[in-house]
């Protein structure tokens, strides 16, 4: 059936080309223009890295003339202020853009609603809350960043039905079948950094790469070791593929430190106590303008950074296999609640299924 062509349709073009760059703008978001007049798409853009231009700078720029009198569709309410660009509400502006039609206003509430209002007060007329959860759903990450100082995490595990992350023998390749990792090494390269654990480290001595058809952006590799276990000859040591940063505390052998600093690691103490202080190094991250992690943790750093509230989304791929053993390591692996209503649930939830995998994403309810 042939679309119906209106806001909604052109904004879905704009989605799709800020949802095409997500992962490449750093601690920016994602974001899409189109630019129609007279019925014709006359420019399209995205921001594509952070520093250069905006969707709307590359939109205009295609349209040329044919911007004047245009409707411009964008998923992120036009910035109003100097950044490291111009702002892009007034090259709408000076543009001669007669309408400007947006799926969700910015989080920052530092400049919430004034780019709408610079464009209002030039005489464009100005829509909102077209597609506007689709809108938010492509800048989530940027809205925790922005709103809290702290990156968005979206844990992601792949096990069995009965939720095992292995075998007893420790043995876990492979799981899911080649389609839910594709999908995996999708997720790093649309996240800036992935977090793992030590003990992933030493059982698996994984690259933590992104291994797609076409060349993807890896993410900085983030390990939370305590006792700075990380052998010196450990691929995320001496690969050279993509930075490894190492979560440890104040105590932690400063010469194990060093040995590690000479071969290019970067060291991170957050906390003085045994444990890694999980919100402190999240902190570290942030301040670095990390704003994104894909934590692909075992069950012990799963169950820590869920129950310490710090994880935003879930993705949780599930293998039709069932290995049992109670040595078998799990998904997550903590205390656990006295009573069922203590659960952690999971709300938006959506499953998908890929080929014969079930994979379930939804967003822990915060406690």
């Amino acid at each position: 059936m042939r679309s119906v062509i209106n806001d909604e349709f052109y904004m879905q073009l704009a989605l799709d080309l800020a949802s095409r760059v997500v992962g490449q703008t750093g601690v920016n978001p994602a974001v899409g223009c189109v630019l129609v007049n007279e019925g014709r798409i006359v420019g399209m853009g995205a921001h594509l890295k952070r520093g250069d231009e905006h969707a709307e700078i590359h939109a205009l720029r295609m349209a040329a003339q044919q911007a004047c009198g245009a409707t411009a569709y964008v998923t992120l309410e036009p910035c109003s202020h100097h950044g490291r660009t111009p702002p892009c509400s007034l090259r709408l502006v000076e543009a001669g853009v007669k309408r400007v039609v947006i799926a969700c206003t910015d989080p920052n509430p530092l400049v919430s609603g004034r780019g709408m209002s610079l464009l209002r007060t030039h005489s464009i007329e100005v829509e909102e809350g077209i597609l506007e959860q689709q809108g938010k759903g492509i800048i989530e990450p940027f809205a925790k960043y922005i709103t809290t100082g702290l990156p968005f995490v979206t844990l992601k595990t792949a096990s069995t039905l009965d939720g095992k992350i292995a075998t007893k023998s420790g043995d876990s390749r492979w799981i899911t079948n080649s389609e839910s990792r594709e999908r995996v090494h999708a997720l790093r390269h649309r996240h800036q950094a992935i977090m793992v654990g030590i003990g992933t480290v030493l059982a698996d001595d994984p690259a933590l790469t992104t291994r797609l058809n076409v060349p993807g952006l890896h993410p900085i590799r983030l390990i939370v070791d305590s006792q700075l276990r990380l052998p010196l000859h450990a691929q995320i040591v001496i690969d050279n593929k993509a930075p490894t940063w190492v979560m440890t505390t104040e105590s932690a052998d400063k010469q194990r430190a060093a040995a590690l600093q000479q071969r290019g690691v970067e060291i991170i103490r957050a906390g003085d106590g045994k444990q890694v202080d999980l919100q402190a190094a999240l902190r570290e991250c942030s301040r670095r303008e990390i704003g994104s992690i894909l934590l692909e943790g075992g069950g012990r750093l799963n169950g820590a950074m869920l129950t310490a509230g710090l994880i935003d989304k879930i993705a949780l791929f599930f293998a039709p296999k069932i290995v049992g053993g109670t040595a078998a390591p799990s998904s997550f692996e903590f205390d656990g609640v006295e009573q069922m209503r203590e659960a952690f649930e999971l709300r938006d939830v959506h499953v998908e299924t890929i080929s014969n995998d079930v994979c379930v994403f939804g967003y822990p309810v915060k406690k």
